[in-house]
């Protein structure tokens, strides 16, 4: 995840000239999962998509992708370690309650 906000931070600085500000990001993040929404709506859902349409479920997700890291890289968020905590948490939150879900 560290290459990844590298990257981005890179390509920021090379061609986004600066990080649009954390509420404008925000409003972006959410544009984008509306449309990764859309598109898994239409795929998975009862949706159809309109004639010609191309839909690209991979360029969706790393649209969400960018825009959090973007978020990340501004706040000084490190997500390796932010994911590491997050997963430690979940795991000792959850050791037995999706194993004891009878509806799973």
């Amino acid at each position: 995840m560290n290459e990844l906000q590298q990257k981005v931070d890179e390509w920021i600085k090379l061609y986004g000239v600066r990080y649009f500000n954390e509420l404008t990001n925000m409003a972006l993040l959410t544009e984008e999962v509306g449309e990764l929404a859309r598109v898994i709506a239409r795929l998975y859902g009862e949706q159809s998509f309109k004639d010609g349409e191309k839909p690209n479920l991979s360029d969706e997700i790393a649209d969400v992708l960018f825009v959090l890291i973007c978020i990340a890289n501004q706040t000084g968020i490190d997500l390796q370690t932010a994911f590491d905590e997050n997963l430690k948490k979940k795991t000792n939150r959850d050791l037995l309650r999706h194993k004891k879900n009878k509806k799973l």
